[in-house]
């Protein structure tokens, strides 16, 4: 079976180049399908269930990293997790990130030189065939990129002004399980209620406490002091028992890692 890639890019130009580039490359390399969002990238993914992905890293709506991290989390056994290359145009710090992990990516404008030393690397791991090494590797970048990537600390918050009804309801945050993305909202879950506010979830995460409140889903932040146990499922799926609330709250495999034992 040839060797088959998907394309994330929203700029028509840049994905034609990136294309004609890896068939000069790479001439036996399949490419099944170019997709201008990471929506589209993620849906013919899972789909076409190709053998490497390249995302951009930055496009419009779902962004390369986040459609990299859903596919994680979609992922079902069979074939072995697809080889993720970034295409960047960001700075030399994530560049670094990259290297530090021996990450694939490819930096805006392409060149063949660079390109190239992917391809290679890419021709070796799918040749190794590790069981799970795309996902691992994966995951490794993400980590990497997070500091480079992250938004500046804001001020610390020490109350969360939240909705109930047609009242404002002032939480301390100590009382706070759980924060939960819900479109253009935050879900505010405490021991005995909930409320929402108007922001995103990527707007209230740099204004937490990062050593108390913990992401462990691109949807969600935890409380880390209500946290009573991680469980894994039959499918290997991590969720969290969290004091206070009956229900679970689930890990993304990017986060997986604050809960290995010590």
């Amino acid at each position: 079976m040839p060797i088959q890639a998907l394309i994330a890019e929203d700029e028509p130009i840049l994905a034609a180049t990136l294309a004609h580039a890896l068939k000069r490359l790479w001439p036996e390399l399949e490419l099944v399908a170019t997709c201008p969002h990471g929506a589209d990238a993620l849906e013919k993914a899972l789909a076409l269930r190709p053998d490497v992905l390249f995302l951009d890293i930055k496009m419009p709506g779902k962004t390369g990293l986040e459609a990299a991290e859903e596919l994680a989390e979609q992922w079902e056994g069979g074939k072995p997790f697809p080889q993720i290359v970034f295409v960047t145009a960001y700075d030399e710090y994530a560049v670094e990130a990259f290297d530090r992990e021996a990450a694939d990516y490819v930096l805006k404008p392409i060149s063949d030189a660079r390109l190239g030393k992917t391809v290679e690397r890419l021709k070796a791991r799918l040749a190794a065939k590790a069981p799970g090494g795309g996902l691992d590797d994966l995951l490794g970048q993400m980590r990497a990129l997070m500091p480079s990537l992250a938004v500046p600390t804001a001020e610390r918050l020490t109350m969360i002004r939240a909705a109930v009804g047609n009242q404002v309801r002032m939480i301390p945050m100590a009382d706070i399980v759980y924060f939960e993305a819900l479109d253009k909202y935050v879900n505010v879950v405490t021991r005995d209620g909930e409320a929402l506010i108007r922001m995103s979830l990527k707007e209230l995460l740099p204004q937490l406490d990062d050593k108390v409140f913990w992401q462990v889903h691109r949807g969600t932040i935890v409380n880390s002091g209500c946290v009573l146990s991680a469980v894994r499922d039959e499918a290997g799926k991590l969720s969290l028992h969290m004091r206070h609330r009956g229900e679970r709250v689930r890990v993304s495999p990017l986060y997986a890692h604050l809960f290995r034992q010590m």
